[in-house]
């Protein structure tokens, strides 16, 4: 099944604070006139809290890490080990133009042929195996990606604008760089038959902007 016709594929080079990968994103949802699958790392010892998330769960959870809101929903996440994807869809593009849970399915659907290419067994969750935790992996919620003993292998969030869709994803456990391009590929493949690679540099300006003025603020971490 085609997911989508067009597909850039950004494998990120630069490894970013909390604050500039979440404002990065942003910028992407706001600029982008393709559909792009982004891959990146974070510099330094990050989580990240889901919009509605609340700060003290997250710090007693994982003590010691520095915290940033994302603005897509989901649970809490330690990104000391993970692999980390954001897919962004403009409006126009059919799968920004599905309900959350088709656009959530979708993705991880290729998600999860990616880690079974690498010989890992996956499959969607039902929402039987739900939790109601914080913490992301330890509650799989409905299309969310699991192993067959029902424990998490990888979750997201998403957020939806007039510009389109933002849909930020991870997996669990750390992936060397050499693999992370192979399940990128291989993730791209599945979603786009004809997808490309790109590179963008996103202005510095204007990621400083949204860092200040939102991922940054103590009021946008602390709201909850």
């Amino acid at each position: 099944m085609i997911i989508l016709e067009h597909l850039n594929l950004w494998l990120d080079p630069l490894a970013r604070p909390g604050p500039q990968a979440m404002a990065v994103d942003e910028w992407l949802l706001e600029t982008a006139q393709t559909p792009v699958m982004r891959v990146y790392q974070w510099l330094g010892d990050w989580g990240s809290l889901g919009y509605f998330g609340k700060l003290a769960e997250g710090r007693a959870a994982f003590p010691g890490l520095k915290w940033v809101r994302r603005w897509t929903g989901g649970g809490t996440v330690d990104h000391r080990a993970d692999w980390t994807v954001s897919v962004i869809v403009p409006i126009g593009f059919s799968l920004a133009k599905l309900r959350a849970a088709d656009s959530y399915r979708t993705i991880h659907e290729s998600l999860a042929e990616a880690l079974a290419q690498e010989g890992i067994a996956a499959r969607l969750s039902t929402g039987a195996e739900e939790t109601g935790a914080g913490v992301c992996f330890e509650n799989p919620v409905c299309h969310d990606v699991i192993d067959p003993m029902g424990r998490k292998l990888a979750g997201a969030g998403q957020r939806r604008t007039k510009r389109g869709l933002l849909h930020q994803g991870s997996v669990a456990g750390h992936c060397s760089p050499e693999a992370s391009a192979r399940r990128a590929t291989t993730m791209a493949a599945a979603m786009c038959p004809h997808w490309q690679s790109c590179d963008f540099h996103p202005p510095a300006d204007e990621i400083a902007r949204k860092v200040r003025q939102r991922y940054a603020l103590d009021s946008w971490t602390s709201r909850r």
